[in-house]
């Protein structure tokens, strides 16, 4: 059925809108689109109006969801597959967003056998095969370069579920290498988690210690949101991601950076 598929999504791609001012906002609110370029932010407004497509976006809660920040979810959750398929964002459908922090009861047994009864307050959550949920309060303020991005973290979760329970290891492309990317990213955790425990700060989110898969999400964030950080402290990381999802982030900094040098001179 990949030819009805592919005829469905020429059909939105060619019927489907956006609302023009809420789209040019959402591209100048968020750092890191704000670096892409026109053919990058074309290519993302197709992804994105095939999200919209093809997801429920909706509110708990008393949240009505608006068109503006429909469209703000979408464009942030499409930065990790610009250069990627809407595929990978396959075998499930709807978005619950609510107004801000929610809480999360579940059980766990510890090694001794105890089951622990827990209640947390949480910003976001990805469930296998199943919806995810989000606070509209974190997704509204991420994207100012602060490495913390609650919509990245989420879809990077969701990518690392399409080959079952998440674990840091996605599927990866025919053209790269498993054995490195296990090497790679088990050192730099055990790395991180080290530094952690030596009581140094870290400008990534210590959340990465928890598990390998929030390594991965948190290092998806990051990837995005403070690409020269994540290159100058974890290369091989950097490279590892930057293949995966088929961009590079720091280079794109650089230019915007080079632009805004240049801008007083042009207009001198």
């Amino acid at each position: 059925m990949g030819w009805f598929r592919d005829w469905r999504r020429r059909r939105v791609l060619k019927q489907a809108r956006l609302d023009e001012a809420f789209w040019r906002a959402t591209l100048e609110r968020y750092d890191f689109l704000r670096a892409l370029s026109g053919e990058e932010r074309a290519r993302l407004r197709e992804h994105a109006l095939l999200f919209l497509d093809e997801k429920s976006i909706y509110g708990t809660r008393g949240l009505t969801v608006r068109e503006d920040m429909r469209i703000a979810i979408a464009a942030q959750a499409c930065i990790l597959i610009l250069n990627l398929d809407i595929d990978f964002y396959r075998g499930w459908s709807d978005v619950v967003v609510y107004p801000g922090e929610f809480v999360v009861e579940y059980e766990y047994t510890d090694e001794d056998g105890v089951v622990h009864a827990v209640r947390e307050p949480i910003t976001g959550e990805s469930w296998l095969a199943g919806p995810m949920l989000l606070s509209w309060a974190d997704a509204e303020g991420s994207g100012q370069a602060s490495g913390y991005n609650v919509v990245i973290h989420e879809f990077a979760h969701k990518i690392d579920m399409l080959n079952g329970d998440a674990n840091g290891f996605p599927p990866l492309h025919a053209d790269m290498d498993r054995s490195r990317w296990g090497r790679v990213f088990t050192r730099a955790y055990e790395d991180f988690c080290a530094a952690l425990e030596r009581g140094e700060k870290t400008v990534i989110d210590s959340y990465a210690s928890e598990h390998p898969s929030e390594f991965f999400a948190v290092m998806s964030e990051a990837f995005f949101e403070l690409p020269l950080v994540v290159r100058a402290q974890y290369p091989d990381v950097y490279d590892q991601l930057s293949r995966f999802y088929r961009q590079d982030p720091a280079a794109r900094v650089r230019e915007a950076r080079y632009a805004d040098a240049l801008a007083p001179a042009q207009r001198g």
